[in-house]
């Protein structure tokens, strides 16, 4: 058995930013980080288009109060407001403090941090490190973990959450290089595992968003909150699927239909591109819906719409978004600087995630908290994005979120002691579990099952939804779910087995499949990015409330909890 004080599940950017604050409060605490991959390929690391903060660099008239309207605004009034107003008011102190550590931002020409423009924001205060942001932040952490010495394990994947009496004791992981398993002990249990984009077909999400971290949450008899808000980002590049960023819209990029229109002043003609990513995408699928979508070679009626960089010219193209440039010339043979990229939506984001308050605690219901338990990034909701985020917020989630995460833990963890564990067990049943997986002899492939699986949701839980088409999606997934007795695995060994990974990120993945879906028909309204065409309007009355899904093999019970509303009373969104 290992021991850590505190173990920490992500090696992305909220994992990696609450292990650095630990080593800063309680310097002589040991701390384990575990990422399935090597941290610094986290899924952080592909943002691109930069990290909202009120520096007044670009216009000296922002104020924290303005971003925080513009969030709970974005959010569609969803958002919980003292959240919010923690997220606007350290934003400043966090983008610095990542500067002081050497992330390489971009600088306008008097040496200031530069900012630009950015969907939902009423003022240009996005920070970016040109369109690499993530990429810049999230090494210079894993460099400052590394220096601080805090214990990495790369290549591990977490099975299994301990929580037992309702406290967090530890984790079951595994070994990808050997097929090792072990157990850790720890006082604090952190969850950072990121999105779960992997759900749908079709993602900017990298192949190991497999919302493991909350599937772990869920079979463990807790919460997850708001799973029905699922953000689609307008600008999926076509046919991949792969992010183009928000930046290239903030720098001035059109979006055209097949009439050559820019068809966004039909539906916020005072933001135009730069309106909400929900808006967006919603008038993107309209616009394919009425035949003014574009084929790729340039004839109406296609699945996608353009986005037009031409007028941007070269010179500002490659140095303000050379990356974007890159992406489409590389997976689809486009020269944005000479011919319009082809977008359409594409699954980009998790509003909802596990519950937790704004020190990063786990709840096990509105009113209570699990002892021992933290969660920070896109894996939890605090909910400072509500029914929808806005574009460069994510990132500063992530590191206001950590630190404060990371401060609660140490201060936390003090007052307790290394928690008892039956490791033998707790060994017995994950060696059980994969041993099943490896003696099944199905007739189905990992990669079968879960395209159906993802193909079922992106049809049934999409842009827009119905009842009757959801309620149809979640007959399906439960007749897919039932496949899973028979998957085969073909790789019956222990090293770098990695269709036995796969095997449990698919248990994953229908797990959270089903908690989205079911919260997305428990709703019967439209707000943010759930978007009912049955039920077309926002409904404050009955639906201004929190969902908390609770999963058992036996079904999913729907409960909620209240909105923190601080500063803002809601009203009609208008762009």
């Amino acid at each position: 058995m290992i021991d850590h004080d505190v173990i920490i599940i992500g090696g992305g950017l909220a994992g990696s930013r609450a292990a650095l604050e630990i080593t800063r409060k309680a310097p002589g605490l040991s701390i384990g980080l575990v990422a399935k991959t090597h941290p610094i390929r986290s899924h952080s690391v592909a943002a691109q288009g930069g990290i909202a903060a009120v520096l007044k660099n670009a216009d000296p008239s922002d104020t924290w109060e303005a971003h925080a309207f513009d969030t709970v605004k974005g959010s569609d009034y969803l958002a919980d407001q003292d959240a919010v107003e923690l997220l606007t008011r350290e934003a400043p102190d966090v983008v610095i403090d990542l500067e002081h550590m050497g992330v390489l931002f971009s600088r306008f020409a008097d040496g200031r941090v530069a900012q630009r423009a950015f969907g939902g924001h009423s003022h240009n205060r996005t920070c970016y490190a040109a369109d690499k942001t993530g990429h810049a932040i999230l090494h210079e952490l894993i460099c400052n973990l590394l220096a601080k010495g805090v214990t990495i394990y790369d290549e591990w994947y977490v099975m299994r959450l301990i929580l037992e009496d309702g406290q967090a004791k530890g984790v079951v992981m595994y070994h990808l290089l050997d097929g090792r398993l072990e157990v850790v002990r720890a006082k604090v249990v952190m969850i950072a595992t990121g999105g779960y984009g992997r759900v749908y077909n079709t993602t900017s999400n990298d192949y190991a968003s497999t919302g493991d971290g909350l599937a772990m949450t869920a079979m463990a008899g807790l919460p997850l909150e708001d799973m029905e808000f699922v953000q689609f980002h307008p600008t999926g590049l076509y046919p991949v699927g792969v992010l183009i960023s928000e930046a290239v819209r903030g720098e001035g990029a059109y979006l055209i239909n097949s009439e050559g229109r820019r068809f966004m002043e039909d539906y916020a003609p005072s933001r135009m591109e730069l309106a909400p990513r929900d808006i967006t995408s919603r008038a993107i699928t309209r616009e394919i819906r009425a035949g003014r979508g574009v084929h790729p070679d340039g004839r109406a009626g296609g699945p996608c719409v353009y986005l037009d960089l031409r007028h941007m010219g070269k010179e500002k193209i490659m140095s303000r978004v050379p990356f974007c440039w890159e992406e489409a010339h590389r997976l689809v043979g486009v020269d944005a600087v000479h011919e319009p990229m082809p977008v359409r939506p594409t699954v980009h984001y998790s509003m909802g995630g596990i519950p937790v308050n704004t020190d990063g605690r786990v709840r096990s219901s509105a009113n209570e908290l699990v002892e021992g338990y933290f969660a920070a990034g896109e894996a939890a909701c605090v909910s400072v994005h509500g029914a929808n985020r806005l574009g460069s917020n994510s990132l500063l989630e992530c590191v206001v979120y950590g630190r404060r995460t990371g401060v609660a833990i140490a201060n936390y963890v003090q007052n307790r002691k290394m928690p008892a564990i039956d490791e033998t067990r707790y060994l017995a049943e994950a060696k059980q579990q994969l041993q099943a997986l490896l003696d099944q002899d199905g007739t189905y492939r990992i990669s079968q099952i879960r395209q159906q699986y993802q193909d079922c949701m992106t049809d049934h839980c999409g842009v827009f939804r119905t009842e009757a088409v959801m309620r149809e999606g979640i007959e399906k997934l439960k007749e897919i779910q039932q496949l899973y007795a028979q998957v085969r695995l073909d790789d019956k060994g222990t090293d770098w087995n990695t269709e036995l990974i796969e095997a449990l990120e698919l248990r994953s993945l229908m797990l959270v499949g089903e908690v989205i879906l079911t919260s997305a028909l428990n709703r019967q309204e439209s707000r943010g990015s759930h978007a009912r065409e049955d039920y077309p309007d926002r409904d404050d009355v009955n639906f201004l409330k929190h969902t908390l899904a609770y999963y058992s093999p036996a079904g999913i019970d729907i409960n909620s909890m209240p909105v923190t509303i601080t500063m803002f009373q809601p009203q009609e969104r208008k762009y």
